[in-house]
Parts: structure tokens; C-alpha cells; sequence
């Protein structure tokens, strides 16, 4: 059966997640529903990052098989059609080999988090930046972000739901700038815990506040609590936006 890699962008404040789930629409099952119609065959599609409720992608990699031997093209065509008013595209597809897989292949991801910091509220990105109307201290948030970067034991910023056999993770780069109104922090790691950016983002918004400083993150950190962290960020200003393969 061929093999599809598809690149995929979504907004996901309609969605329950990626992951195809009973309580609500998720992306996954949208885009099944889509190859089904397709191909005329019930289609499993994996992707590379299971996104949580209310995250987006610009840059989230899935796979599929159809048993019959499209054009790329024609099954990123087909797939958008058929996926109608859904907010999910498929930007490109191509045909790899049965050794590809979207998640177990991948050797690293990155997410990009996106606050408008500023007194008014979004009027055209709402769902899709955490609004803080209180000034934030960029360059401090990036100092103390500095504290996180290596491997370490990151059950600090971990979810209590979190299903990975371990907390150990090598965080490669944590990056804060400020452009405008928007501060936009990019994290990058070959796997990242469940909420690990959320929370990570939520410990720095203290910084940025003048709550923490630096050395209270490296505290935090070296606590392997989640407890000691600080609060989860709203999904809103998160986006999956690229895997290394």
C-alpha cells in the first residue's frame, strides 16, 4: 500500500485535540473521514505531535496508506475537498516509503507560543494568542528560560496526565523575543512531556511579571514538582510548527 507524508495546518479552537476521542470533533477523525471518501476504504492517519485541545499547527506532519496509487497531488487535493469548512488543510503530500513513519520517525519538534501583550484585547486573533494586558519583561523571560535549556528531569512541567515512561527530556532551544505587541517564545526538543511548553510558558509569564526571577525557575526545575512550576498557559497561543525528520 503506498505511504503518504502530509503536511498540515490547522486551527484547533473547534477541535478536542488531534487525537480522535468520543467527547468531541477532533482533527484526526476529520481527516479520516476525508480519506475514507477518498479511497472508499477506512484510512488510519498518524501524526507527529498528538495536539491538545484548542492548540493550531502550521507545520504538523502526518501519515496515511490507501490501498490505491495516487498522484501526491491528487491526495492532497482530495483530502481538502473532501475535509469541506473543517479549518484543516493539507498544504503539501508526498509518497515516501513504508519506513517513514509521522511520529516514530521524527528526530525533533518545534512549537512556537505567542502572547499580545498590550491593553486591548485580540480583535482578529482571538483563540489564537494568550492576551496579557499587563506589561511583560521579554528580555527577563529569556534570561530565565536560559535556566531550562539541557537535559534534566522536567517533571516540574509536567502534566499529572502525562503518559511518557519518563521525565527526562533535552530541551535544545528556548527562545523569548518581543516584535511589536507580540512576544513569541520558540521551543525546540526531539519530544517534549504533555503541557511541558504550556507550563514552561506559565512559569516565564511569572518572570515576566516580576514575580520570579531566574533563579526561582532553576528552583522550580531542580524541585521536580509540578507543584513548584508555575500555571499552565492556555492553549491558545500554541502552535506546532515544524518536525525534523
Amino acid at each position: 500500500m503506498p505511504r503518504y507524508k502530509l503536511l498540515v495546518e490547522y486551527d484547533g479552537t473547534p477541535f478536542v485535540g488531534w487525537q480522535r476521542q468520543d467527547n468531541g470533533a477532533s482533527v484526526q477523525a476529520v481527516m479520516e473521514a476525508a480519506a475514507a471518501k477518498l479511497s472508499g476504504q477506512t484510512v488510519a492517519v498518524y501524526a507527529a505531535g498528538r495536539t491538545d485541545a484548542g492548540v493550531h499547527a502550521t507545520g504538523q506532519v502526518a501519515h496515511l496508506d490507501l490501498a490505491k496509487d495516487y498522484p501526491a497531488d491528487t491526495v492532497r487535493d482530495a483530502l481538502n475537498y473532501h475535509m469541506g469548512a473543517n479549518p484543516v488543510a493539507v498544504v503539501t503530500a508526498e509518497q515516501v516509503g513504508d519506513d517513514f513513519h509521522a511520529r516514530f520517525s521524527a528526530t525533533g519538534r518545534s512549537y512556537l507560543y505567542r502572547i499580545l501583550n498590550r491593553r486591548s484585547p485580540p480583535a482578529l486573533d482571538k483563540h489564537r494568542v494568550l492576551w496579557v494586558p499587563v506589561a511583560l519583561d521579554a528580555d527577563a523571560m529569556h534570561a530565565a528560560a536560559q535556566r531550562l535549556l539541557g537535559h534534566h528531569d522536567f517533571s516540574t512541567f509536567r502534566a499529572r496526565e502525562c503518559q511518557a515512561q519518563s521525565p527526562m527530556k533535552t530541551l535544545d532551544l528556548l527562545r523569548v523575543t518581543r516584535q511589536g505587541d507580540e512576544i513569541r517564545i520558540i521551543a525546540e526538543a526531539r519530544s517534549f512531556l504533555h503541557h511541558q511548553v504550556r507550563n514552561m510558558v506559565g512559569t516565564l509569564q511569572q518572570v515576566g511579571l516580576g514575580k520570579w526571577s531566574p533563579d526561582d525557575v532553576t528552583r522550580a526545575l531542580e524541585a521536580r514538582d509540578r507543584k513548584a512550576g508555575g500555571p499552565t498557559a492556555k492553549a491558545d497561543g500554541l502552535y506546532l510548527t515544524g518536525v525534523r525528520y
